[in-house]
């Protein structure tokens, strides 16, 4: 159907070296799109890029940190100028960091909510800057099951990606009368570098497995539909949302 097609728009995806991010980047790319990776590393990057390259997609690297606001902006002023129009992103980048709430680190607080809030703010700003200049963009946000649910060990996480959530709903106030649709992707529990711990540990698998209606960790391929659709034509009306890709555990008991 061609309102799902992505032929000739260009996708930037932050965190997208590997996880979530690359398997995003992927299917935008496989649903038509020219795709920008970033990442801080750039040897990661570079290898992440090769292999789609390889696969016959278009794809570019921009290397920055999501958390310097300063650098954020020069990277995505700088692509703009030189190479084009971003119609697309997805702000992926993230991280997580497990400890009993009362002895959670202040500095390792800070840096969590420096990754998952403040990068999107800093990303989101700067390309919907341009965005609003042409009359159109697309910004799809990755919260997190955790944006509507807690358990131990996490507070802070579940806080931030409760804020990600939030801070979409404000981008499609925002900015939807300038044409933007700004949406947000919640994954469940999904088989991740960032989950490897929690897939490691047989204990935590069995209680998933019996908390999950679907009763079983995400395959990451499948956000690839969601995020296609909100980054398509076919979400033109669907603005300030957050999709919950979770095999059913947000809404059972």
């Amino acid at each position: 159907m061609k309102i799902f097609d992505l032929t000739g728009r260009r996708a930037l995806v932050t965190g997208s070296s590997m996880g979530i991010g690359f398997a995003l980047a992927r299917g935008l790319a496989e649903a038509g799109a020219s795709v920008v990776l970033n990442a801080r590393n750039a040897e990661r990057l570079e290898g992440a890029a090769e292999s789609l390259r390889a696969d016959g997609h278009e794809v570019d690297t921009l290397v920055f940190d999501v958390c310097d606001a300063e650098a954020v902006r020069e990277a995505v002023d700088g692509y703009e100028a030189s190479h084009g129009s971003f119609d697309i992103l997805i702000n992926n980048a993230g991280m997580q960091h497990r400890s009993p709430l009362e002895e959670f680190p202040a500095e390792r607080f800070d840096t969590l909510m420096r990754t998952n809030v403040n990068s999107v703010f800093y990303v989101g700003q700067a390309v919907a800057r341009h965005m609003i200049g042409r009359g159109r963009g697309k910004i799809v946000n990755i919260a997190s099951v955790q944006t509507a649910l807690a358990r131990p060990g996490i507070a802070p996480y579940t806080a931030s990606k409760g804020a990600v959530a939030n801070l979409t709903k404000g981008m499609a106030t925002d900015w939807a009368k300038h044409g933007l649709t700004c949406n947000a992707i919640a994954p469940g529990y999904f088989d991740t570098p960032l989950n490897a711990a929690l897939v490691a540990d047989p204990e935590f698998s069995a209680w998933l497995e019996k908390r999950t209606p679907a009763g079983r960790w995400g395959q990451i391929d499948e956000l690839v539909g969601a995020c296609v659709f909100l980054s398509s034509d076919a979400s033109t009306f669907v603005n300030g949302h957050t999709l919950f890709v979770d095999g059913g555990i947000s809404v059972s008991l």
